[in-house]
């Protein structure tokens, strides 16, 4: 998922913020009405930051990381992940998997209820499956499901979507069937555009019918949103695991990244998103106790345009851009909270995955830089004809200083003359998804589950996020065969070298690997720092005064 309000999708309208959710409600927009105040003196509200307004509610047209941390909270899939980040039972109490890996049979809970008492039966997850890969529906989240048996010929609109190979077997069985081995396939399921879909109220509606407002599965239930200021949720008394959820409400207070801080210095916050990379070093000094960083799995990267830009055929010049780019201070310099320079686009922390480097990582600066001019030169480029560029960026302080940082590298190494352009976020991916007027654009990608595949297809030809338009049959073609292998050696063996030959087309300019950053207060309890960085309300609580520093 896009990091930091980057969006995958940006929904046009809301008809199509309303085709699929958790009832047809889930996006209500409460605009100019007043909403409950902030009380961190109620123990039982929590409190949580959120840096820009989430784009979607809507489980199949998501794509932030905001949006994917309300959904996890009023929605739940077959399996969800814990408080350690460890995959475990959700909807369906236990599951088995066929001796050659193609078919999943799931047992649901017989007292997962929805939040107006409905129980989520196994048709609730097979009609969402189905709408998942309608090609009406038009999810930017089709890809999660394009391993069931026949999704790729519906999402091709060669086969009807009531093809797909998903079966409710009863109320309470599930049977789900592949058309090749999947060893992630449980993971996936763990992602919220698999969630399932309250039958009676999921359906396209007009916008004046919203009713069922926040029919959801998960531990809370939609109460308000309040644009630009908070999301608010209450608690789900009929969720099946309602007895070990603490808090009774949980609002999200739409932030800026600039106002976090202020707001968790004054009470207001109990948990932040986010720690600004200016502050950085006064936050160590300040809240030792508060302050949390931790390994996560997320890349920032610029992008090319790769379709119609100057960038298309000109794998020479995208090089030179790479190798003038000092990464290490860059992360030493402009961000410093701990994050590493990124000469590969695959996370550090995949067991038994060796993340791929460009070919000149290990070069000293002086060679680099070199031969960067070289490559620019070759290209067509010098003193007497400078590269001519724009580089867009989403409006953010922090945006703004790494492309300032990275225009500067790119004047003094090659005499380029980039010209750089902030944009509101839905204006940046709107105009990157039209390839027109993007050239160089800056975005980031993290994780949605704990295997490599999750940031390697993203340059999967048919990819719906693969936003700089690469294409490379050799690069699709090690993919595929790696999707098939169920030895965990042969297909790492084809993924690695599948990110070798990406990384020398240079489609993307990986500049650094995140880390986690988070200010939570000392009275809560529960949190634990994890590799995908998911920390669901429902497993946080509040200290006992005997155990307060």
């Amino acid at each position: 998922m896009q990091n930091s309000s980057d969006l995958k999708y940006a929904a046009k309208n809301w008809r199509e913020k309303l085709l699929i959710g958790f009832g047809v409600g889930a996006l209500f927009l409460c605009i100019g009405c007043s909403g409950p105040h902030s009380d961190s003196s109620d123990s039982h509200v929590l409190n949580r930051g959120l840096i820009g307004e989430p784009e979607s509610l809507s489980p199949h047209h998501f794509s932030s990381n905001q949006s994917a941390s309300i959904l996890r909270d009023i929605g739940e899939g077959l399996v969800r992940y814990d408080a350690s980040g460890a995959l475990v039972a959700g909807v369906a109490s236990s599951w088995s998997i066929s001796q050659d890996g193609l078919v999943y049979v799931f047992n649901l809970r017989n007292d997962a209820r929805w939040s107006n008492g409905d129980l989520v039966v196994a048709n609730d997850f097979a009609s969402a499956f189905r709408s998942l890969v309608t090609p009406d529906v038009a999810s930017s989240n089709a890809n999660n499901a394009e391993h069931i048996l026949n999704a790729p010929l519906i999402l091709r609109g060669e086969s009807m979507p009531s093809d797909l190979g998903v079966y409710a077997e009863g109320p309470h069985v599930l049977k789900i069937r592949l058309h090749t081995q999947t060893p992630f396939f449980i993971q996936l399921l763990a992602h919220p555009s698999m969630f399932p879909i309250h039958q009676s109220s999921g359906s396209v509606v007009a916008d004046d019918e919203l009713r069922n407002f926040g029919v959801s599965n998960g531990a809370y239930q939609l109460s308000e949103w309040v644009v630009g200021s908070q999301i608010v949720l209450n608690r789900n008394s009929d969720y099946w695991n309602d007895d070990r959820t603490f808090f009774d409400k949980v609002v999200f207070h739409v932030v800026a990244e600039s106002s976090e801080l202020t707001r968790f210095r004054a009470g207001e916050l109990d948990v932040t998103e986010n720690v600004p990379s200016t502050m950085f070093k006064q936050v160590q000094d300040e809240y030792p106790d508060e302050l949390r960083v931790a390994p996560y799995l997320g890349v920032y990267y610029y992008g090319f345009n790769l379709t119609n830009s100057r960038f298309a055929d000109a794998p020479k010049l995208r090089r030179a851009l790479s190798l003038a780019v000092d990464r290490e201070l860059l992360v030493s310099k402009i961000t410093g909270r701990g994050e590493r320079a990124a000469y590969g686009w695959v996370p550090p922390g995949f067991v038994g995955y060796r993340s791929q480097r460009i070919d000149a990582s290990e070069m000293r600066k002086h060679d680099r830089e070199a031969l960067a001019i070289r490559l620019y030169e070759e290209s067509g480029f010098g003193p007497d004809r400078p590269l001519q560029f724009e580089l867009r960026y989403n409006t953010s302080d922090v945006q703004q200083r790494i492309a300032l940082a990275i225009q500067s590298m790119w004047r003094e190494v090659l005499g380029a003359d980039v010209t750089i352009v902030n944009e509101e976020f839905k204006v940046l991916i709107s105009n990157i998804r039209a390839h027109e007027i993007t050239e160089v654009f800056r975005l980031s990608w993290t994780g949605d589950y704990n295997d490599p595949q999750t940031f390697l297809k993203l340059f999967v030809s048919s990819n719906s996020s693969n936003l700089t338009g690469y294409s490379n049959a050799r690069y699709d073609e090690l993919m595929k065969l790696a999707s098939t292998k169920v030895n965990d050696l042969e297909r790492r063996t084809l993924l690695e070298e599948a990110e070798s030959l990406m990384l020398a087309d240079n489609p993307v300019l990986p500049l650094y690997f995140y880390v986690s950053k988070h200010l939570i207060s000392t009275r809560i309890d529960g949190w634990e720092d994890n590799i995908l960085d998911i920390h669901g309300s429902q497993y946080l609580g509040v200290k006992s005064e005997s155990n307060l520093p």
